[in-house]
């Protein structure tokens, strides 16, 4: 068994990529094992955040709300975009580097010669960090599935689940209902479950009446609604009219923001909050690479779309965002995705294609993404391949007019490699 012996933040990060010989191993058992040797416990409320899509905008949302309203939060998300230290903030701002070392020797001590991958390090050396930092709520997105994902190890008050659509197959399964229940696995016994989408796998709402959790359904329990620019919650005892569309762009961000204010309005009687804290937050939060317009002329927007969900939701933004010229893409994305699945939904919405290698072993190269745009109908004569994102996206601006657009997306390394 390897144990790291690090004094940086960049060598302990590197070491801890190699102590399990996979990347992604499923259960909780070694980790709840050194999770127990590290008595991590919280002495604050715990929100978890699982679904397909749109958990890190309902995370960023609940965090702003929550300290507008003078709560010191704790968030841990990932992945991150360019730097470790994004997976985790208190109060929004980042843990310096320094800490992250010294806790990170605490787990290394701790696990012994259990193995652990390197997310599951990570979440426990996080973990172990907000359990100390004497905050009033946690919030924890889900790395992978709920049930087996070592997030789960610490028992929340509420639980979210955003949506449940196709991905991560080889893991979660490849049906819904499949999914459905490993991300059902967060919800406890007599604690509030939100589903926040319109349509909940019976596996999932099975899931929530076998463990007796109290589940609420967007659309059933709580709702939004929108007239013109502006939109309303409603909420089972709160209501709030008149809301401006939040910072983050994007029409599935009035849906996030919505289940964010049913988990709110679920720990009122913990966390009170009023309603100025609620418009000042929605004003604020902001997360990159979520439908994020970073140039005007022509306009650029990146978004991390990289499974058949996102892409439909990606192409619905898109037709919103008014009348151009020419649509270009930046797009790359990892082998073991849905390519097609992904390339289908937004095909029909871009003119030109800049596919993009991407720095991972089990990235798509760039032949095999002209394959499936061929097969989806593309014509070649509309596909560029390129080494890098930054150089794809470059060629697209040389490209482009002042009344065409550009969409990079596919993948979290494309937004790390265009910014």
């Amino acid at each position: 068994m390897n144990h790291i012996q690090a004094d940086t933040l960049t060598e302990w990060l590197a070491g801890i990529e190699h102590l399990h010989p996979r990347n992604i191993e499923m259960g909780l058992e070694r980790v709840g094992l050194v999770r127990d040797r590290l008595n991590i416990r919280f002495n604050c409320p715990v929100i978890t955040v699982g679904g397909t899509n749109g958990k890190g905008s309902t995370c960023a949302m609940m965090q702003v709300i929550w300290q507008e309203a003078g709560y010191r939060v704790g968030l841990y998300s990932s992945p991150h975009i360019h730097h470790f230290g994004e997976r985790l903030r208190i109060n929004g701002q980042a843990v310096p580097e320094e800490t992250l070392v010294r806790y990170f020797n605490i787990v290394e001590k701790a696990r012994g010669e259990i193995p652990l991958t390197f997310f599951e390090f990570t979440t426990l050396t996080i973990l172990q960090i907000l359990a100390d930092a004497e905050l009033d709520v946690v919030i924890l997105e889900v790395g992978l599935g709920g049930r087996l994902d070592a997030v789960n190890l610490m028992a929340p008050e509420v639980a979210v689940v955003t949506n449940v659509d196709i991905d991560h197959v080889d893991y979660l399964g490849d049906t819904r209902e499949l999914i459905g229940y490993e991300k059902a696995g967060i919800f406890r016994r007599d604690k509030i479950a939100v589903y926040g989408d319109y349509d909940p796998p019976r596996s999932l709402v099975a899931y929530a009446d076998e463990v007796g959790a109290d589940l609420r359904i967007l659309g059933r329990d709580y709702q939004s609604f929108c007239e013109e620019d502006r939109w309303s919650y409603v909420g089972p005892s709160r209501r709030f009219d008149n809301l401006e569309p939040p910072l983050l762009h994007g029409n599935n961000q009035i849906k996030n923001a919505t289940n964010a204010l049913m988990v709110l309005e679920a720990m009122q009687e913990t966390l009170p909050f009023d309603e100025q804290a609620v418009r000042v937050g929605l004003s604020q939060a902001y997360l990159p690479g979520r439908f994020q317009v970073i140039q005007q002329t022509p306009l650029v927007i990146l978004d991390a779309a990289h499974n058949p969900h996102a892409a439909a939701v990606l192409a619905e933004n898109l037709r919103g965002t008014g009348k151009f010229n020419a649509t270009y893409a930046v797009f790359g994305a990892m082998s073991d995705k849905d390519i097609g699945g992904v390339i289908a939904p937004v095909k029909d919405d871009i003119d030109f294609w800049h596919l993009t290698a991407l720095p991972l072993a089990r990235a798509a190269t760039t032949e095999m993404l002209k394959e499936r745009l061929i097969a989806a109908g593309v014509r070649p004569d509309r596909i560029r391949l390129f080494d890098s994102a930054a150089s794809a996206l470059a060629a697209a601006k040389m490209d482009a007019r002042k009344d065409d657009r550009i969409i990079a997306f596919g993948s979290f390394w494309i937004i790390t490699g265009v910014t």
